[in-house]
């Protein structure tokens, strides 16, 4: 009889698959040193931690909340080949508080941030974590955490209180990312309870992925990246499920189904569905496999593929020795290939980080 399906059972074995593809005939060989830059991950500080527990969030996705320290992210980072990494906030972000409560606890999530670039100052960058869904409150920290704190760019969820990115709601912010040509990391949210149905598996596995495809479908239909193309969109764990539904999705707004496209907008053909979702940017965090990389070579350019981990919440991929934390990248890239995307695509994509990585 089998144990209960956990989430460490579950990356445990992904890990072992994917570090035994690493010496599979006809796999290229990662190449060698602390190059990779990061672009999915996350940090607890301290009072945000300890702000989930008061608040009950003591699984995100289904994981018990992880420990975090500069120390031990620096730890993984020499282990695994990582020059430097990018830090968010991951689900709930600070949306389960309202207020003041969420502008204080994201301003000092932000500015632990910031303090991080003067200890470590080669080692680390962050994307700002907003007020959402408070709009007026996100533009004005948005406003401090890039001007003020020189933050790299911007994490949101897919959704807020299950309103989707793409909603009119969110229109100012948008605006104002755009005017400021932000990159903007799009992480998954958690589906409450009663959307969804019950399966005996962890939200990250599946759910996470789908709301990822959400977010971004919905921005397709509501003509968000049309009125703002400045906005770089990072998706997530190689974008969810967008790049195998990427026909399909183009494929509606042609057929019956596009007359409920949203009012006011005008509806994309196949053409243009495809053209805008390879504007988006897809990280390898947990997707780090053949499938998953061809899959976003067939929608996207390989500059617009850059590297995750999704540490400290993969740690138990990561939990001993060191090495290539992505070798199933092998399969479809070569060594100067993975120097692109490990490397190239995330510096380029943000400059303050590459004047101090080097």
């Amino acid at each position: 009889m089998t144990g209960p399906v956990t989430r460490r059972s579950l990356l445990v074995g992904a890990g072992a698959a994917a570090l035994a593809s690493g010496t599979a005939a006809g796999v290229q060989a990662a190449p060698a040193g602390h190059y990779r830059v990061d672009l999915h991950a996350h940090f607890l500080p301290p009072d945000y931690r300890a702000a989930l527990i008061e608040h009950g969030h003591l699984t995100i996705g289904g994981h018990p909340l992880p420990q975090w320290s500069p120390e031990s992210a620096v730890d993984f980072m020499d282990r695994w080949g990582i020059a430097a990494q990018v830090l968010s906030v991951s689900d709930p972000g600070v949306s389960f508080l309202r207020g003041a409560d969420a502008v204080d606890l994201a301003r000092y999530c932000n500015t632990y941030a910031a303090k991080l670039f003067r200890s470590h100052r080669q080692r680390f960058g962050a994307f700002a974590v907003l007020p959402m869904p408070d709009v007026a409150a996100s533009i004005a920290e948005l406003e401090y955490a890039l001007d003020t704190l020189h933050l790299d760019g911007v994490a949101l969820l897919s959704a807020y209180d299950g309103v989707y990115l793409g909603d009119p709601r969110f229109e100012p912010l948008m605006a104002e990312l755009g005017r400021r040509r932000a990159f903007v990391f799009v992480h998954p949210a958690m589906v409450p309870a009663d959307a969804k149905p019950e399966l005996p598996l962890p939200d990250f596995l599946e759910e996470f992925t789908f709301d990822t495809t959400r977010a971004a479908t919905l921005m397709l239909a509501a003509g968000t990246l049309r009125r703002h193309p400045g906005i770089r969109f990072q998706l997530a764990h190689a974008g969810g499920t967008l790049p195998f539904l990427s026909w399909r999705i183009g494929m509606a707004a042609q057929t019956p189904i596009g007359t409920r496209w949203p009012a006011g907008v005008p509806r994309p053909s196949a053409i243009d569905v495809a053209r805008l979702i390879g504007t988006f940017y897809f990280d390898t965090a947990l997707s780090a496999s053949a499938a998953a990389m061809r899959s976003v070579l067939a929608v996207a350019p390989r500059s617009h593929i850059v590297f995750g981990s999704d540490w400290p919440f993969s740690q138990t991929v990561y939990l001993d020795g060191g090495g290539d934390p992505a070798p199933g990248l092998g399969d479809v890239f070569t060594a100067a290939q993975r120097m692109e995307i490990e490397r190239g695509n995330p510096l380029r994509e943000l400059p303050r980080l590459a004047t101090v990585v080097g």
